[in-house]
């Protein structure tokens, strides 16, 4: 009688013990992997993450900042070389494996090209991670202005969300999001990269606003493919399927915010002098921004 008062009174009890229950029905294949068996360590992560964007400005606020570039110019390299070695596994798997586009059941195979698909998507998480120093280079070089909701918010929940992925679905329909977000994370870590390495590139970084484009385009039909699977019954988890419409949702909101403010409303600005302000080249004379 005293354990039924307790999980009436505590509603925890029964959050936790759902919790537990879901842990029972996680993909074996991925079981001791790192950072897999438990939220933890990706809560921990996203907690400290939050606290310092929040708390980071604040140090910097007095604070000169830092030139980070030639850390900037291999980071991005690297993250680059990273995504695209993603992009590749998920497709060379996925085409052995004759994977749908469309449709494609989470099967716990053993398959050698399946591990690859599953091994591929867990870089694919730890790589989000790894995307947090983008923030962390913001606050060190006090471009304080890009620390937008959109930022934080794609960072923070991109980890978490790909958590689930790895821990529940590493393969099946989940590899095809990951392929393409990772290929154009090639594009856009290669832009950065660019970006890096000085003003004299900024003739070359005209294509900044059609990466925005095809990120949008990729939750575009990444929601459409979750409503097909509903629609049509797919052979996928259907929380996963909800989970991902409404995701997708949050981020056609959001970038289309972005893309709209910076690209169509108000006098339009040349790419050039959008690129000499994330340089920093505000400080030298004006004439040198034209």
């Amino acid at each position: 009688m005293a354990a039924t008062n307790i999980s009436e009174s505590i509603p925890f009890y029964d959050v936790f013990g759902y919790y537990e229950w879901t842990l029972t029905l996680a993909d074996p294949r991925t079981k001791g992997w790192p950072m897999v068996d438990s939220v933890v360590p990706t809560l921990t992560c996203v907690c400290i993450y939050l606290f310092l964007v929040w708390i980071g400005p604040r140090i910097m606020r007095d604070r000169k900042p830092f030139d980070l570039t030639s850390f900037l110019i291999p980071y991005n390299l690297a993250m680059a070389l990273l995504n695209l070695y993603i992009c590749l596994q998920l497709f060379v798997g996925s085409t052995m494996r004759r994977y749908s586009y469309i449709c494609e059941p989470c099967r716990q195979s053993f398959d050698p090209a399946e591990l690859r698909i599953v091994d591929a998507v867990w870089w694919y998480y730890f790589s989000k991670v790894l995307e947090f120093s983008d923030t962390f280079f913001f606050i060190l070089r006090k471009k304080d202005n890009q620390l937008t909701f959109l930022h934080v918010y794609h960072h923070s929940t991109m980890f978490s969300f790909w958590w689930i992925g790895i821990k529940w679905v590493p393969s099946g329909s989940t590899f095809l999001p990951a392929m393409v977000n990772s290929f154009i994370h090639v594009l856009m870590y290669a832009y950065y990269g660019l970006s890096a390495v000085g003003p004299h590139m900024n003739k070359y970084l005209w294509w900044k606003k059609y990466l925005t484009i095809l990120q949008l385009i990729q939750f575009t039909v990444a929601m459409i493919l979750g409503i097909n699977g509903i629609v049509t019954g797919c052979e996928f988890p259907l929380w996963m399927h909800y989970t991902l419409i409404g995701y997708m949702i949050s981020f056609i909101v959001l970038f289309g915010n972005f893309y709209a403010q910076a690209y169509l409303q108000g006098k339009p600005i040349r790419q050039f002098e959008i690129n000499c302000i994330n340089m920093g080249a505000i400080k030298e004379p004006k004439e040198k921004c034209n």
